[in-house]
């Protein structure tokens, strides 16, 4: 049932709203470092066979399709044996190909969902070889754009930790020491002090939250009962109002409120605030240079997912198809195609290690 309410939730959002015509060039800075550091793509071996690859898309707008055929017609330059059958009808479909051996590569929108991994491994009996293939973008509709964390513009609070926001937004508190209800217990002094938290968010049972609820929560599913939960509404034109704008509407008019959104839905009544992983620091805002470099803690991680039975060795075609990914080229393709932003060469030589 989780796995049709996605793909019915992914359609519904695909059709929202166009893919942001800015892609983000080898001109920033950051993303120019990060690319020209990579090391290109050389062969291990020459290599043969069918990739099957399922996943992140839709079958009636291909916005994975310049970037899944610019790949494949670069690598099969060099590895022409290999041939290429695509499926990306969303990356509720992926996980599911896979254990079933209807495909044999997967690349994900998201992160693996639980119930996705579990059923990997009830009908394997081990779990999915996972490879990070790329970070999200900062506001890119459709490639994981990172959370960020708002407060109504009155608000004085300066900085947030990661266990701060699980003080405030959760309710078990299974890595933060206590629940957070006031600003007081947040920092904040004087006036501030008593006012209670109003915590926004996306629906907690979706997958946007998803990820906030494994990052930010421990994998606790308990929230803050106070939470305020949005979900995409339809307008009577068939239009769709993004649940990440109506949650920042909504802040703007609670100067007590902090809401889980992102940059591409603000206002001038809300502002992001700076977070760290922990209290040393650095506390920083969503950037591409911070998400590559992952100082950024909501940073969102875009994987590849590939059957390798332990004990035998890894599929020859597609361990070669993933370490052109996660070269210079590979990655370069990525950028110029798509709004996802490359690995740094650090993460990017560690997925190189699990190809050996």
């Amino acid at each position: 049932m989780r796995r049709m309410t996605n793909v019915i939730a992914a359609l519904g959002l695909a059709f929202a709203t166009p893919v942001s015509a800015q892609v983000t060039g080898t001109s920033d800075p950051a993303v120019a470092r990060a690319l020209e550091a990579l090391p290109s793509y050389k062969p291990q071996g020459q290599v043969s066979g069918t990739i099957s690859l399922w996943g992140h898309g839709s079958f009636k707008r291909d916005f994975m399709g310049l970037l899944i055929k610019r790949w494949f017609d670069e690598f099969q330059k060099q590895q022409p044996g290999v041939k290429l059958d695509y499926k990306m009808y969303g990356t509720a479909s992926a996980i599911g190909a896979l254990s079933v051996d209807a495909g044999t590569l997967a690349i994900l929108g998201e992160e693996i969902s639980p119930e996705s991994a579990r059923e990997f491994t009830r009908a394997k009996g081990y779990p999915p070889t996972m490879i990070e293939i790329a970070n999200g973008s900062v506001d890119t509709n459709f490639f994981d754009y990172a959370h960020m964390i708002f407060v109504h513009k009155d608000n004085p609070i300066a900085k947030l930790t990661r266990a701060q926001l699980e003080e405030a937004f959760g309710a078990e508190h299974k890595c933060a020491k206590r629940n957070v209800r006031t600003w007081g217990g947040l920092g904040l002094t004087g006036s501030w002090a008593n006012k209670p938290i109003a915590p926004y968010s996306w629906k907690t049972d979706v997958d946007f939250a998803l990820f906030f609820r494994e990052r930010v929560l421990c994998d606790s599913h308990r929230w803050n009962p106070a939470v305020r939960e949005y979900m995409p509404v339809t307008q009577p034109d068939g239009t769709i109002v993004q649940h990440g704008q109506l949650i920042l509407e909504a802040l703007a008019k609670d100067p007590n409120g902090i809401a889980i959104s992102n940059v591409r839905f603000a206002n001038p009544d809300v502002r992001a605030v700076p977070l760290a992983w922990d209290a040393k620091g650095p506390y920083v805002t969503a950037s591409n240079a911070t998400l590559i470099d992952r100082t950024y803690p909501l940073v969102r991680i875009i994987p590849a997912y590939i059957d390798h039975a332990p004990g035998k060795p890894m599929p020859a075609a597609e361990r070669e198809f993933l370490r052109y990914v996660l070269s210079r080229e590979g990655q370069t393709a990525m950028v110029e195609e798509s709004g996802y932003l490359p690995l740094s060469p650090a993460i990017a030589a560690r997925e190189r290690g699990k190809l050996q």
